[in-house]
C-alpha cells in the first residue's frame, strides 16, 4: 500500500515513523508547498524512490500513490481532502475532519458519491488497548455503564501558529477536547443533552472547557479540555460491576486496570510505535477488501461528534468572556 503525506508538519512526521513499522505499506510520496520542505521530509523518512512534490496537486497526481494521509492544520481539511477526492485518491484525514459538522458531512457525501474511501484519522478508536475497553463494555463485564470521565489538556507552544490563530482553525476542542467527547461516543453513543462551559481568547477561540453530557441510558459522561494547563490525561469507565481505568495519556494507552468485585488487574494489548500504526492498518485492510468505509474509523460517527463540537463551542461562546 503506498501512501502519500499532504503536509509535513509536526503530525506528519509521527505518522510516517509509524508508517515505517508497518509491512505491506510505504511511503510513496510527499507533498508540501516548499520544495525544500518535502525533500528534506524525504530525505528523513522515505527510500531512493519516494518523491518529493512542491505542491498538494503535484502530490494528489502522482500515479503511485494509493492514499493520501492529509496532515494540514484542519483548517485547510475541506480544501485539501476535495482535493484529493477530485483526483480519485482514497483519503485519511487527520482530525478534525473539517471545522464543523455541516463541511464534514460534505465531504462524507462527496466520498460517498465518488465511490472513495474515506476516514477521519481518529488513531484512538484503532488503539488495541481503547478497542478492549469497548469490547469489555459490549461484554456487560461492568455491567450497566453509569459514568464515563475523560479529560486532556496540555500547554500549547505560544509559536505554534494553529493553536491560536482562528485562521488555521485553532480551537483546544477540535484540538484535544476531541478525544474525551469521542471516548465517550465511542462507549455511550449519541448523547441526549449536551451542556458545556469555557474560556475563550481574546481572538475568540476556546482555550478550556468542560462538558457533560447525558443519555437515553441514563448514563452520564463528563469531558475536559485545555490547551493552556497540564491535566492528568486519565479516562475512566463505571459502571454497577466494577470500573475501567485509562491512566496518562489516555488516548494512546498500553494498559488499562480493570477492576471488579474489589480486585484489579491489569490487561494489556501491544501497541506499535506511538500508535498511528494501528489506523494504517486499519486503511490497508479496508482497500484491500475494496471496501470505501472503516468499521474503526466510522464516517457518521465523525459527522455526530463534530455537530456535538459545534453545540459545545456554540454554548462556550454564548456564555463565556474572552480571556
Amino acid at each position: 500500500m503506498s501512501w502519500g503525506i499532504l503536509a509535513t508538519g509536526r503530525i506528519a512526521h509521527s505518522f510516517a515513523r509509524d508508517l515505517a513499522l508497518v509491512p505491506g505499506h510505504r511511503l510513496a510520496a510527499v507533498g508540501s508547498r516548499s520544495a525544500a520542505s518535502a525533500q528534506a521530509f524525504v530525505d528523513e523518512h522515505g527510500d531512493p524512490s519516494t518523491r518529493a512534490h512542491a505542491t498538494y496537486e503535484e502530490l494528489v497526481a502522482d500515479p503511485a500513490v494509493d492514499v493520501v494521509y492529509v496532515a494540514s492544520p484542519h483548517g485547510r481539511h475541506l480544501d485539501d481532502v476535495r482535493l484529493c477526492l477530485a483526483a480519485g485518491k482514497a483519503v485519511l484525514c487527520e482530525k478534525a475532519l473539517t471545522l464543523d459538522a455541516e463541511s464534514s458531512a460534505q465531504l462524507v457525501a462527496e466520498a460517498r458519491e465518488r465511490g472513495l474511501f474515506l476516514a477521519e484519522a481518529m488513531w484512538m478508536r484503532a488503539n488495541p488497548t481503547i478497542r478492549l475497553v469497548k469490547e469489555l463494555v459490549d461484554e456487560g463485564r461492568l455491567g450497566e455503564v453509569a459514568q464515563v470521565r475523560a479529560e486532556l489538556g496540555f500547554v500549547g507552544p505560544p509559536d505554534v501558529a494553529r493553536l491560536w490563530d482562528p485562521a488555521l482553525g485553532a480551537s483546544a476542542l477540535l484540538d484535544v477536547g476531541i478525544y474525551p467527547l469521542t471516548f465517550a461516543h465511542l462507549l455511550l453513543g449519541e448523547p441526549r443533552v449536551v451542556a458545556a462551559a469555557g474560556t475563550l481568547s481574546d481572538q475568540g477561540i476556546d482555550l478550556s472547557g468542560g462538558a457533560t453530557l447525558t443519555y437515553p441510558s441514563g448514563a452520564v459522561a463528563s469531558i475536559a479540555w485545555t490547551q493552556v494547563a497540564y491535566t492528568d490525561n486519565r479516562a475512566s469507565v463505571a459502571g454497577e460491576r466494577g470500573n475501567i481505568q485509562l491512566p496518562a495519556r489516555f488516548h494512546h494507552p498500553e494498559e488499562l486496570h480493570l477492576t471488579l468485585g474489589g480486585t484489579t488487574e491489569t490487561l494489556s494489548r501491544p501497541r506499535t510505535g506511538k500508535g498511528y500504526a494501528h489506523e494504517i492498518e486499519e486503511v490497508g485492510t479496508c482497500l484491500r477488501e475494496g471496501r470505501t468505509e472503516s468499521d474503526v474509523l466510522p464516517l457518521d460517527e465523525t459527522v455526530s461528534v463534530m455537530a456535538q463540537m459545534d453545540e459545545i463551542r456554540r454554548q462556550i461562546a454564548a456564555t463565556s468572556a474572552p480571556h
